[in-house]
């Protein structure tokens, strides 16, 4: 298991009330969240909190849920973040775009708590 110092979640989310719950969530399991509600502050709130896994929804204001991790994996220090990407659509073509933009999970809303938490807890290795 990961150390607790490690166990780092920066949520991107601009509805303050999913934010919240799952802000929650994760804190109750142990993990430390980080929020921000804007994607075009994204790789410089990344490099600041320095998360294990980046939560990502693809419908942000200033830069999408897609354009993040294409732009993340060109960054050679955090190219290799984990990234599970929240969407409300979660048609397979959302979820074919997001895994070719470079996430590495995908997770449609609304999601049950234990499913959020697997995929968080799998995709940091913990």
């Amino acid at each position: 298991m990961q150390d607790v110092a490690a166990r780092r979640v920066l949520l991107i989310e601009d509805e303050p009330n999913i934010a919240e719950a799952i802000r929650f969530i994760l804190s109750r399991d142990g993990w430390s969240v980080s929020t921000r509600s804007d994607g075009s502050d994204a790789l410089a709130a990344i490099r600041q909190s320095r998360p294990s896994v980046l939560v990502l929804d693809v419908m942000l204001p200033g830069r999408s849920g897609f354009d993040v991790p294409a732009e993340l994996r060109a960054d050679p220090q955090y190219g290799g973040l984990p990234v599970l990407v929240l969407t409300a659509k979660g048609q397979a073509r959302e979820q074919e775009a997001a895994l070719g933009a470079g996430a590495n999970g995908f997770l449609s809303k609304p999601f049950a708590n234990a499913d959020l938490l697997d995929r968080v807890r799998a995709l940091a290795g913990a």
